[in-house]
């Protein structure tokens, strides 16, 4: 009896390992399929995607683009300039009022390893007949109180309601008092505008918010955008105004 128990026991030992080497066997391929499977998934969801930002465009006559590179150091400030893999995608077209807009997907990755993360914005611009000077605004909520809190412009106006909504900057301002006037403060206290991020960036005027684009808000916001460049007093273009080439 006790000479059968090394026999019996040198199987299973042996069983046992090959089992556990199958299982890692196994689960390395699992885990290739499913690599592969989301690659593919990928690639069709972008197919679609492209697809659907095609047939939008061309049911509101606007043009699909595609990628831009030139898109990623047009503009200065948030959201550009920080990360790297900066990239424009689903970039479309058209015309808005008398004027040209353009939408498009802006990605970048911060950190690096398991602290990697991708950042994805949708920014809409409208461009302007000539460059101004740059002015930003931004709801005055959590982060603009504390840009404030710690020294950050934030540039008076005579409505107090505005003040309490709207934080504004601007290395001019005068310019931003000009663009800043009872007509633009009338229009960005109504609801649609709440919460939008707006800079007037040299040559457009643009906005921007976290996530992809989504084609049901790309017409309102340069339509709000429109909105405010009709704003601008006539003047402004005289005084202010320059064209790439100067004045």
């Amino acid at each position: 009896m006790e000479l059968a128990a090394p026999v019996v026991a040198g199987p299973v030992v042996a069983l046992g390992e090959d089992l556990s080497g199958q299982s890692v066997g196994l689960l390395y391929a699992g885990m290739a399929v499913l690599s592969l499977a989301l690659v593919v998934a990928g690639i069709y969801a972008e197919r679609r995607r492209r697809a659907e930002l095609r047939a939008w465009a061309a049911t509101a006559g606007w043009t699909y683009h595609g990628v831009d590179a030139t898109l990623v150091n047009r503009w200065r400030g948030t959201p550009f300039g920080v990360g790297n893999t900066r990239r424009a995608t689903e970039v479309v077209s058209g015309p808005v009022g008398d004027r040209h807009a353009i939408s498009f997907k802006y990605q970048y990755v911060t950190g690096s390893g398991k602290n990697r993360t991708r950042h994805t914005r949708h920014v809409v611009a409208v461009f302007l007949p000539r460059l101004l000077p740059v002015l930003e605004l931004t709801p005055d909520g959590i982060a603009a109180k504390l840009v404030k809190a710690f020294g950050g412009q934030d540039i008076r106006f005579e409505s107090e309601a505005f003040n309490r909504a709207w934080r504004v900057s601007s290395e001019d301002p005068r310019f931003a008092h000009d663009i800043v006037n009872p007509r633009t403060m009338e229009r960005l206290l109504l609801p649609d505008v709440a919460g939008t991020c707006i800079r007037f960036a040299g040559d457009a005027v643009l906005t921007w918010s976290s996530g992809r684009p989504k084609t049901e808000n790309i017409v309102p916001r340069a339509t709000i955008l429109d909105g405010l460049v009709d704003a601008v007093p006539a003047y402004v273009w005289e005084d202010r105004g320059y064209y790439a080439g100067g004045r």
